[in-house]
């Protein structure tokens, strides 16, 4: 688990070490309050359930640093990111 953070590939998909870092923070809140998971881990160590949601594009941090998820989209959608528009 703690391996995937310590690889840049992480640190980058975020947006750096800092981002990373409120990202994981604020998601952990966010499941200790009773958020559900948003990828099937068969654990219930919440830090291992946030590496996941992140390293498969689940969520992300928005231009005001607050934690947004990715909708689902259906095989061959294209991607829209109403966040920029």
């Amino acid at each position: 688990m703690l391996d995937e953070l310590r690889e840049e590939e992480i640190v980058k998909k975020v947006g750096g070490r800092f981002k990373l870092s409120t990202l994981i923070q604020k998601r952990l809140v966010a499941l200790n309050r009773g958020a559900r998971p948003l990828v099937p881990l068969e654990t219930e160590d919440k830090m291992k359930i946030v590496i996941q949601e992140i390293m498969q594009d689940k969520i992300y941090l928005d231009t005001q640093f607050n934690v947004r998820t990715r909708p689902e989209k259906a095989p061959g959608e294209p991607t829209l990111d109403f966040d920029k528009i």
